[in-house]
């Protein structure tokens, strides 16, 4: 059977879907610009095979090594227990962590055609609500371009896996839908994809 890519442009009002599309037609035109956070909880577990929440902490570390080697992006990853604290995420322009479940931390100042999502639970349920504090909205809220969450409990491994999605989305040849699409383990109604999903990232190595 055909699938359709898709994505929605969504967030608390309409200033803010405008906004996501001006932000992602700017960064293609004059190029994404920033540093890429990203936000395991343990350490490089190496070749050691791992599933769960351990694959997808992995895959996070996997994600800022492959980034680090073909582009001149700085790249911080964070192995500690602790999540990035505010202050110390400036001029986000990728992100991809986990796990403050329905908590936003406000450490990211976003950059326009900023990309990045938060592993948890339920992080897409309240777009809407003025006094939610799940990921999805308060970081489109504070200036994101485009990111991913789920409406309901997905389970870990129905989100797009790191280090298939960054790279796909960093080299620029498939657009935002698309690297979404084929890093999915597998398709499941409870993830959804905001942004425009004919974004393409303008990354140079």
């Amino acid at each position: 059977s055909e699938v359709m890519r898709k994505s929605r442009r969504d967030g608390a009002s309409e200033a803010i879907v405008k906004r996501i599309i001006n932000d992602s037609i700017e960064a293609e035109q004059k190029g994404l610009k920033g540093k890429a956070y990203f936000d395991a909880r343990w350490k490089d577990p190496g070749n050691k095979k791992v599933s769960g929440y351990a694959f997808y902490d992995k895959s996070i570390h996997r994600t800022s090594q492959l980034l680090s080697k073909k582009y001149q992006i700085p790249v911080i990853l964070n192995d500690k227990s602790t999540l990035f604290q505010k202050g110390e995420s400036d001029d986000t322009a990728l992100y991809c962590g986990w796990y403050s479940l329905a908590k936003y931390i406000d450490a990211f100042t976003w950059q326009k055609g900023s990309v990045g999502y938060h592993i948890a639970s339920s992080e897409c349920t309240t777009l809407k609500k003025k006094t939610s504090q799940v990921w999805c909205k308060k970081m489109l809220d504070n200036g994101i371009a485009a990111t991913i969450g789920p409406v309901d409990e997905p389970y870990v491994q129905a989100f797009p896996v790191p280090e298939i999605f960054f790279n796909y989305l960093t080299e620029g040849y498939l657009t935002l839908a698309e690297s979404y699409l084929i890093s999915l383990p597998y398709l499941s109604w409870k993830m959804v994809l905001i942004g425009d999903p004919l974004y393409r990232l303008n990354l140079k190595p």
